[in-house]
């Protein structure tokens, strides 16, 4: 029996790789700050740190975080095969850190004026993962 492969079917789900020791350190109550200055490849201690300061109403440095974790993501997006669409599925641990990213983006950019980017983010996250969209803007 021949095998043919769908050709209406979307890409691949990308799956980032884990980090351990640098997710263990978060975990483990390590300041993200120094996380990131360590694995400045690693999003979530990007997406951490535009959490904390958009919640201490610094939508300026939480942008400039997100955005650093939004890039640094990309970036290893891309050396997971991710072709720039498809899915990016919040169920896999280690995409979560991007996924935040992207939603820290959109938020911080809608705070301080940038409606065309915090709508293009907001998108993305939409397409990336339902799930996490869903997850973080707090629907049930």
């Amino acid at each position: 029996m021949e095998s043919h492969e769908n050709l209406l079917a979307g890409p691949a789900p990308t799956l980032l790789p884990d980090h351990p020791e640098a997710r263990e350190m978060l975990e483990a109550g390590t300041k993200a700050a120094d996380v990131a200055a360590r694995f400045p490849a690693y999003p979530a201690a990007w997406a951490t740190l535009a959490e904390d300061y958009f919640a201490a109403g610094h939508a300026v440095t939480s942008y400039a975080f997100a955005r650093t974790g939004y890039h640094r993501g990309l970036d290893q997006l891309r050396r997971s095969g991710w072709k720039g669409h498809g899915p990016i599925p919040w169920e896999h641990e280690p995409n979560r850190g991007f996924l935040r990213c992207l939603f820290a983006l959109s938020r911080a950019a809608q705070a301080i004026g940038e409606k065309d980017e915090a709508e293009r983010c907001a998108q993305f996250l939409r397409d990336s993962s339902a799930a996490a969209a869903d997850a973080l803007n707090g629907a049930p």
